[in-house]
């Protein structure tokens, strides 16, 4: 059996990939190791409509959860602030749902899935799997995160993420709680699915996120779980070369998820298109250069996003909850109304700029510098 392309990971970057590539008039064949696409359900599932429709997709209706109207951040005391996402079009999304609706446009453009597939090794252009060997000319590695544990574990951090029934979970209304004890270099959350019903997580440096999220859930009141996945997430960044020889790694594999919140449906999803695109482009011409166009243009459009999320990171990493607090406390009515009017949710590095202060306030760097110079004299 042969294939111009074999992809490996059918999740969101994957499947897009194969969409691009059998547009084309390729063959491609993508295998899934689980038993259905779309399982387990690892994402928070928020993107924004702008972002799918960058990514050729107009969401089905029962892909489509609900639009959310706003995204409450609480500090460790308590104190909280809110933006207004109305104008930002942020929607939650059924990420079961969303991939099989990609599967189904890779399919209808001549892609064939097959499930419960395992990779096992790629050599001498055939691809080994638990159930055959199968020729092919390019390999695409989209397995995820599973792909990095071992060459960077310093990049993954731990998450659990619950999805619950519980009436203090509303509607359209996010909720991201700092605490870093609790937390450390990273936060917990509620996004909802529906009113009463939403998808409860944490992670964090060096935690127990088994025991965090129990504990969290219990200070929030009764709820009922019908859902748990433990899942790590990858913070830093993307890998240093997307493209070896005739090996091209996308999505979560090539670290093509947000450093600041690990999400990635827009980011990845791009890395999928622009990999199929760059491989259509090489399997005419069997010009390498058209394969490591991939790189460069993935870099061009967030290249630049990605190093100021980086550093953004590493900056709260650093704070400690007395800071958090303060900025928390800092941040003004005028602010939260700026932000939520003009930022754009696929590109947040700006916001979270403007919240820190560093743009046109040294207010709000006094207060991260005055935690810093604390802990030096501990």
């Amino acid at each position: 059996m042969y294939f111009d392309v074999i992809v490996a990971g059918g999740s969101v970057s994957g499947l897009l990939c194969a969409r691009e590539i059998a547009k084309n008039n390729n063959s491609v064949l993508v295998i899934e190791e689980d038993y259905e696409i779309g399982t387990p359900e690892h994402c928070g599932g928020l993107v924004s409509i702008h972002g799918l429709e960058r990514l050729g997709i107009i969401p089905f209706q029962k892909t489509l959860n609900h639009q959310i109207e706003s995204a409450k951040i609480y500090a460790p005391n308590g104190n909280s602030f809110s933006i207004n996402s109305k104008k930002q079009k942020v929607v939650e999304i059924s990420r079961r749902e969303l991939d099989k609706q990609i599967a189904f446009q890779a399919q209808k453009n001549g892609a064939i899935i097959k499930v419960k597939t395992s990779f096992q090794e790629y050599s001498n252009e055939e691809v080994r799997t638990n159930n055959e060997k199968i020729k092919c000319k390019i390999f695409v590695d989209g397995r995820g995160i599973s792909s990095l544990a071992k060459k960077d574990p310093t990049g993954i951090i731990s998450s659990a993420q619950y999805e619950i029934y519980a009436n203090w979970i509303k509607k359209g209304i996010v909720e991201i709680f700092f605490d870093q004890k609790k937390y450390p270099g990273f936060f917990a959350w509620i996004i909802p699915i529906d009113e009463g019903r939403g998808k409860v997580g944490v992670a964090g440096k060096g935690i127990n996120v088994s025991i965090s999220i129990d504990e969290f859930l219990k200070s929030k009141g009764d709820y009922s779980t019908i859902r748990k996945i433990f899942a790590p997430i990858w913070i830093k960044g993307p890998i240093k070369k997307f493209v070896n020889d005739k090996t091209v790694i996308i999505g979560d594999a090539a670290g093509q998820t947000k450093p600041t919140t690990s999400g990635g449906i827009y980011t990845s999803g791009m890395g999928g298109i622009l990999a199929g695109r760059a491989i259509s482009k090489f399997l005419k011409s069997n010009n390498q250069d058209d394969l490591e166009e991939y790189q460069k243009k993935w870099s061009l459009q967030f290249g630049k996003e990605f190093e100021k999320q980086s550093m953004v990171r590493k900056l709260l990493e650093r704070v400690d909850n007395e800071t958090i607090n303060k900025l928390v406390f800092s941040i003004t009515p005028e602010l939260e109304k700026e932000i939520s009017e003009k930022e754009d949710f696929d590109f947040h590095s700006g916001s979270i700029i403007k919240l820190l202060g560093l743009k046109n306030s040294a207010k709000t760097a006094q207060i991260i510098i005055e935690g810093e110079l604390k802990k030096l004299l501990k």
